[in-house]
């Protein structure tokens, strides 16, 4: 179940250092590694089989998905960006929450 964090936890922290390297933009730097080290403290504790793990990680998601929709409707989601955002934010909220479902029922 950790794998899906650690994919996200790469992928945020890539794309919010390629915003600052290419666009030199703050903001996508700290977004960045704020949501990736979320998903990487997630992973961490779903692969401990810790407390809090999912939640962390569902949180995250929804963050992402949010961030996302919130970057998207200003450019009507014609920016590859925000779709992306979009995208992983929604996977992610979607197989946390069906593992969230199934873990308490």
């Amino acid at each position: 179940m950790e794998h899906p964090a650690i994919s996200l936890c790469i992928l945020s922290t890539a794309g919010g250092m390629m915003g600052f390297y290419r666009k030199k933009s703050m903001v996508s730097l700290v977004a960045g590694l704020t949501v990736g080290g979320l998903y990487g403290v997630s992973a961490y504790l779903l692969h401990g089989n810790k407390d809090y793990g999912l939640e962390i990680a569902l949180g995250t998601s929804v963050l992402l998905l949010g961030g996302g929709i919130a970057r998207g409707i200003p450019v009507r989601f014609k920016k590859i960006v925000p779709c992306s955002l979009t995208l992983l934010g929604g996977l992610g909220t979607f197989y946390y929450y069906k593992k969230y479902k199934e873990f308490y029922p």
